[in-house]
């Protein structure tokens, strides 16, 4: 038995973990690296792996940063089975479908520009096509469903456990057994925080042998979820008695839902006022909170009351979604008084950018960030202070009130990552994966704290180890 690491290795991003055992090959996750120009180039480097050997790929959920490269790896040879759950796989499209669409419009326009200045394109190519997207397609075959066992040969068994991340996100057991020898290895996928609207919490974890756990909170603590709504609706009050727009770098999945769920609540509630307009700036977002509706086996107690009364919160008089272009490039007439979400949640791409170079520089306006944003990103830069950034050739002044509210999150947090790891027993050897360094090394000393402490590692690119 094996485990080789290939993405997400002290970094949040590309998450790719490779398990060798009974003569199969399964990959855990197949994602993206998100952030500088170095992540993109290196989003085309080798695998580690060649792609045509591996026979099943188990996603744990449809971020991004965990199924971007998918198509790629059916583009490279990739011939087997791709599990996961209903919600997962559908998301899991969308989101390859716009990366497709993205990086194609991004190669036409860097080849325009070498054009012009007399270079060759030939080396200008998107990473994958829209065709190659829908090539994937075809290689999604059993759908899990939660803590129902799947036997994907003879000596490997997988089991989905909800993870309460995003809609469908999962932990997957590996019930491995090769020459006599038993494993139980859980990778954690990314860990939903606990209490949050939507979704349920994540699933206390089985006693295992091994553990692959992501760190992206590892050395911090969240705040409170509610006094975080609190903080939302006050960047509103504040934004909108200045006569400003309140703009929303939104990740499409989840964290969309889930801040449109607290506006709903706070129309209900009378914390905001019934005539607030708000516009959903995002096909892909608009597409996602369809899927939501179609999932209700992943809402927790209080939202599935909600959709059975009648009381939808994505469909409020005061919504509106904004598909087409024309109608995002019509919102920036609006002066004041509007709520702005658009993608991408850390600003690296997507019609945000278009709005923060409209209202970055106005003293009215405020810029909420409701999630994380990676080192090298634009979002990142915003949020530690940048008092200029670049956007579209053009540097910008930062003058509108910044709002980071860190209760949101759709990650756990130092402590539940901990108390997700104590209900694991007391594993054997313990990978710290999908966190920056100093988040993997705090999280790691608090786990050597304990007696009996499981042996931690925190694997570099590409790195292999042997469980036997």
């Amino acid at each position: 038995m094996k485990m080789m690491f290939h993405g997400a290795n002290q970094g949040v991003t590309g998450s790719c973990h490779l398990v060798s055992c009974a003569g199969k090959r399964v990959l855990i996750d197949c994602g993206m690296y998100q952030g500088s120009r170095e992540m993109v180039e290196e989003n085309k480097g080798d695998f580690g792996f060649d792609p045509a050997t591996v026979d099943y790929l188990l996603l744990t959920h449809a971020h991004l940063d965990h199924c971007g490269r998918i198509p790629l790896l059916v583009k490279r040879g990739f011939r087997g089975e791709i599990i996961t759950t209903s919600a997962s796989r559908e998301l899991a499209r969308l989101i390859m479908l716009d990366s497709a669409h993205l990086q194609e419009d991004d190669a036409n326009w860097r080849q325009r520009k070498a054009r012009r200045r007399g270079e060759s394109i030939e080396d200008i190519t998107p990473l994958y096509t829209t065709l190659d997207a829908l090539n994937s397609q075809d290689f999604f075959g059993r759908v899990a469903a939660y803590d129902q066992p799947i036997d994907l040969t003879e000596g490997i068994q997988a089991t989905f456990l909800d993870a309460g991340h995003i809609l469908g996100s999962a932990s997957i057991l590996l019930e491995l057994e090769e020459k006599g020898q038993h494993k139980r290895i859980l990778f954690s996928g990314d860990l939903g925080y606990s209490h949050r609207a939507i979704l349920r919490n994540p699933e206390p974890p089985p006693v295992v042998d091994v553990v692959v756990m992501e760190t992206t909170y590892g050395d911090r603590a969240h705040k409170a979820l509610q006094p975080s709504v609190e903080e939302l609706y006050e960047a509103i009050h504040d934004t909108f008695k200045r006569g400003g727009n309140v703009i929303i770098p939104t990740f499409a999945v989840e964290r969309a839902q889930e801040i449109l769920y607290y506006l709903h609540d706070g129309v209900e509630k009378g914390d905001l006022p019934a005539s607030m307009q708000v516009f959903l700036d995002s096909p892909m977002a608009i597409s996602a909170t369809e899927i939501f509706r179609r999932h209700p086996e992943c809402y927790d107690a209080a939202t599935a009351e909600k959709f059975s009364q009648g009381r939808d919160p994505f469909s409020d008089p005061g919504l509106h979604f904004t598909r087409e272009t024309s109608e995002s490039m019509a919102l920036n007439r609006i002066g004041g008084g509007a709520i702005i979400m658009a993608g991408s949640g850390m600003c690296t791409g997507g019609r945000i950018r278009h709005h923060l170079k409209h209202h970055l520089w106005r003293r009215d306006s405020s810029i909420v960030f409701a999630g994380f944003a990676a080192q090298g990103t634009l979002g990142r830069q915003i949020v530690d202070g940048a008092e200029t950034v670049q956007i579209f050739g053009e540097n910008i002044p930062v003058r509108a009130h910044i709002y980071t509210i860190g209760g949101f999150s759709a990650h756990a947090d130092c402590n539940e990552l901990y108390k997700w790891h104590q209900h694991t027993g007391n594993p054997e050897k313990t990978f710290l994966v999908h966190g920056e360094p100093e988040a993997m090394q705090a999280f790691s000393k608090r786990l050597n704290s304990e007696p009996g402490r499981t042996e931690i590692f925190m694997p570099e690119l590409h790195e292999e180890f042997v469980l036997d």
